[in-house]
């Protein structure tokens, strides 16, 4: 299936605190789209540096993968300068809480959901385990999945803080990630690419 849409890619640096912790983390940005709209996903660190990959097309969506601080800390002022709605899943609304008290997002997601950019759209897949919210999007023209924090080269996003279960994840990317082509190319949250059979050989 041919697409006008495209993945661009900057990396953030940062913090992630949590459980009284906090850790220096680099982000991965992806953004999603064509030579006019584009769809966000996470807002780590440095709007200026999601703005410079955006350009001047038009932010259709910002899409958070799950609400720790990493990735969702400077959604509402990504939102307030590109005037987006901001989409998380319902399930995340403690985590979200921690970070943005009092503040809301716009559009709830939902496992199934399809978001369309260009020509093509993004599909929802909850995989609840790092957090209870946490989603993967994927680009249905190409088949490529964009999977936060719940899959990295290398096996499951962590476990063993607050709101994260280390069974769920695992169960979640057994039954719905491993369902997907074993060729599948996964954009991670942090670090680099993998696939989908890489990570059935490293998980089991």
């Amino acid at each position: 299936m041919s697409s006008d849409v495209r993945v661009d890619r900057t990396e953030t640096s940062g913090t992630f605190s949590l459980d009284g912790e906090t850790h220096q983390v680099d982000n991965n940005v992806w953004v999603i789209g064509n030579d006019s709209e584009v769809i966000v996903l996470d807002a780590p660190h440095d709007v200026d540096a999601i703005l410079e990959l955006v350009g001047d097309r038009t932010v259709k969506a910002i899409i958070c993968t799950h609400a720790h601080d990493d990735h969702v800390r400077h959604a509402p002022e990504l939102r307030q300068r590109t005037g987006a709605p901001l989409y998380l899943h319902p399930d995340d609304a403690p985590v979200w809480e921690l970070t943005h008290p009092g503040v809301t997002w716009d559009v709830d997601l939902a496992d199934g959901d399809r978001i369309e950019i260009g020509d093509t759209a993004l599909r929802v897949i909850h995989t609840p385990g790092h957090a209870p919210g946490a989603v993967c999007l994927l680009l249905e023209s190409s088949g490529e999945l964009f999977s936060g924090d719940t899959l990295f080269n290398g096996g499951p996003g962590a476990t063993g803080r607050s709101f994260s279960d280390a069974d769920l994840i695992v169960d979640s990317i057994r039954a719905k990630l491993f369902a997907l082509p074993d060729d599948t190319v996964v954009h991670t949250g942090h670090g680099p690419d993998t696939t989908i059979g890489a990570e059935k050989a490293s998980i089991g």
